[in-house]
């Protein structure tokens, strides 16, 4: 029982990772027969602690895998543990039937789950939102080989590469030379760097009193040019468009119908012949 709840303990990698490394090393790694059997007591009998012994036979896998991953400036740990998440979801879903090893099945499924973390965390402001923007962000930053930008021959590779535009490339390159800034200053900042906080010299002008004044003689405007056009439509025009744009529960053609006695087809021709008297009324 000790064995079995200390083996689940190394599940969560800590700040010793060395340690962490070691013990995952110490599991007998499967053979093929083991494995299959260990996999079908999960697959056939919900066997909790085949799925244990899969999950750990496998760890070793995952710390291989995670290292592959150690530019992008986040924990080793962490990227570890999420890949071992990845690792019991495919123990979850592995199907021994198909034919294929756990490995195989597994890789896809660790890879993803540290793949969402390193998107989740690597920037406060996601670099990448599509699938195609994941798949550009992680082979670009495979297949950069230095510091300096891409040069045109370069990254026509790269996009032939990877089935993509060459603006794809370049507006990913951006990205990725690109880092987070606070808004406002750091507590630590002193009077002579405090001033190059974006706070201190973006301009919101929301409330600059010129635009606000011009946006309030706009849509005065606008509301006295629309009163003038309604005015000069017949009682039955404007009641149409009152009803099937200005009124907060909007009537149906049918509706207005009838109202007036008339189909529905009228009704959209009365509609339609209003909103071009309005129109040249209003740009009059």
């Amino acid at each position: 029982m000790g064995k079995s709840l200390q083996a689940l303990d190394v599940l969560a990698p800590g700040q010793n990772l060395n340690a962490y490394m070691q013990a995952v090393n110490n599991f007998a790694v499967l053979s093929a027969e083991e494995e299959k059997q260990l996999a079908e007591d999960l697959y056939y009998r919900q066997d909790l602690d085949a799925a244990r012994r899969l999950v750990m036979a496998h760890l070793r896998f995952v710390v291989h895998i995670a290292k592959s991953y150690a530019g992008y400036g986040l924990a080793q740990g962490d990227l570890i543990q999420e890949g071992n998440v990845g690792l019991m979801k495919a123990v979850k879903r592995f199907n021994p039937e198909k034919g294929v090893r756990l490995v195989s099945f597994a890789v896809h499924w660790i890879k993803a789950e540290i793949h969402e973390f390193i998107l989740r965390n690597w920037r406060i402001v996601k670099v990448a939102t599509t699938k195609a923007q994941r798949k550009l962000f992680f082979n670009l930053r495979g297949q950069k080989k230095r510091l300096a930008w891409l040069t045109n021959d370069e990254a026509n590779a790269v996009a032939q590469d990877l089935n993509v535009d060459v603006k794809n490339v370049r507006e990913m390159e951006s990205r990725l030379s690109a880092y987070d800034a606070a808004f406002d200053a750091g507590a630590d900042d002193d009077d002579e760097t405090a001033y190059q906080a974006p706070a201190n010299y973006l301009e919101d002008r929301r409330y600059d009193p010129s635009t606000m004044l011009e946006n309030a003689d706009w849509t005065e405007n606008s509301v006295a040019g629309l009163e003038r056009a309604m005015d000069q439509l017949d009682d039955r025009s404007r009641d149409i468009l009152q009803q099937r744009w200005l009124s907060d529960s909007k009537a149906t053609l049918h509706e207005l119908a009838d109202k007036y006695g008339v189909s529905a087809e009228r009704i959209r021709q009365l509609e339609k012949n209003a909103m071009k008297k309005m129109r040249v009324a209003m740009e009059a």
